[in-house]
């Protein structure tokens, strides 16, 4: 198979497996899901979902957020690692949402990445997920994935982001992107699969 038929399996592939792809982090709107996607950061979303419910009891909102103590942010936080960095980044970016976009979550990858503690990676899954814009976030399952399938040279998330998306099309970068999450979580761990074991890995490539 060359990079492009590769490309056809896996998306084949992942559609017959998962043909529904539920947003993983809890949330009800764009301000929660934000809030949400900063927390994974180096937390899975397991645990995201277990601990942000009590943080959104106290604070669903922008403004709710802005008002309680950063210690307070933490202290509810504190199980999910780097507390101390992502309670000042939530309690920043919730107050830059009051004084700069009138307490409202902004729609462009540019206003998103200006706010603290909001990268690329989150910017593009609030993008896709809460406004449904074409965007392909790359975690570390996708980056791992698509070296190990031959998508991408893999040298950073950037060129891995950059390569997925000229290999498919526009219109499937939301929903891929969450299918190639769940088939590394299940099918093609970092150490359930070295590249020969999966389905996916079998049907590209045989010979490995």
């Amino acid at each position: 198979m060359n990079k492009r038929e590769r490309a056809k399996f896996v998306q084949q592939h992942l559609q017959l497996l998962y043909p529904d792809t539920p947003i993983p982090l809890q949330h009800v709107d764009p301000y929660t899901l934000l809030v949400a996607v900063v927390l994974s950061a180096q937390s899975t979303d397991k645990k995201v979902n277990e601990v942000s419910p009590a943080l959104f009891r106290l604070a669903r909102t922008p403004a709710a957020m802005a008002r309680l103590p950063v210690e307070t942010i933490q202290s509810i936080i504190q199980p999910l690692g780097l507390a101390p960095q992502k309670a000042k980044a939530i309690a920043a970016l919730s107050q830059q949402l009051l004084d700069r976009f009138d307490g409202r979550v902004p729609e462009s990858f540019e206003d998103l990445e200006s706010l603290p503690g909001v990268g690329h990676k989150t910017a593009s899954v609030v993008m896709a997920q809460a406004f449904g814009h074409p965007a392909f976030p790359v975690d570390t399952h996708i980056h791992r994935l698509a070296q190990r399938w031959g998508l991408s040279s893999g040298r950073s998330v950037v060129q891995t982001e950059r390569d997925l998306k000229r290999l498919f099309p526009q219109e499937l970068w939301n929903r891929l992107h969450l299918q190639i999450i769940f088939y590394g979580r299940q099918h093609c761990t970092a150490r359930g699969c070295d590249g020969s074991v999966c389905e996916i890995c079998r049907t590209c490539f045989p010979k490995r």
